[in-house]
């Protein structure tokens, strides 16, 4: 599988559990239901205006109106045209950021899916998870840069990202796709860390936002 194919699958499957779940299901993305979740996707691939607010705070007061009304739009055509991937001229249609949409899309799938009773994690997908386990230095980087401790990303299989130096270090082991989850903020992820218990804890409270 290509890293288009992923990105394709990994659209796809979570298009599948949004119409499952219905437009007014929880989601780990604060308040928001699976129909705000789904606007958001939306705007990010056809609404380049409002994108920039999801990151620029000062911007925010755009996407937020922009975002309003997408939600207010028809769930399934908004789910078909996730499904459909971003228009040609969209600038996520770029090749280049596959990685991104796969990372993307892995995130909010999980935000939909362990937002529910009895959820566990996918089985493992070679193609996907080497996806994001690339991502994973640099966004690691990025998430740990206030963490008074060292950080390392570990998979099981011993690979690691040393994403934080520090007088002492804290390592975290999960599969790549559960430490994309708690990098990113989700407390929703299976891993397990390696440390000093004060310094661990000084992690866990870290603000990990990207």
């Amino acid at each position: 599988m290509s890293g288009a194919s992923a990105a394709a699958a990994e659209r796809n499957a979570l298009a599948d559990s949004l119409l499952r779940e219905g437009p007014d299901a929880p989601t780990l993305c604060g308040d928001w239901t699976t129909r705000d979740l789904l606007a958001h996707l939306v705007i990010r691939e056809r609404r380049p205006d409002a994108a920039p607010g999801i990151l620029i705070k000062p911007l925010s007061f755009w996407t937020e109106r922009v975002q309003a009304r997408a939600a207010a739009q028809d769930y399934g055509t908004n789910i078909a045209a996730i499904r459909s991937g971003p228009p040609l001229w969209s600038p996520l249609a770029i090749p280049f950021l596959v990685g991104v949409d796969v990372q993307e899309y892995f995130i909010h799938h999980e935000d939909v899916r362990r937002a529910q009773e009895g959820w566990s994690p996918r089985p493992a997908d070679d193609e996907r998870d080497g996806i994001l386990w690339s991502q994973l230095g640099l966004l690691g980087r990025m998430a740990y840069r206030s963490s008074p401790v060292g950080v390392t990303l570990q998979r099981p299989d011993g690979a690691e990202h040393a994403v934080k130096s520090g007088p002492r270090t804290v390592t975290i082991l999960g599969e790549p796709g559960e430490l994309l989850l708690f990098t990113a903020g989700r407390e929703q992820a299976v891993v397990s860390f390696s440390g000093e218990p004060a310094d661990v804890a000084a992690v866990k409270g870290t603000d990990r936002g990207f």
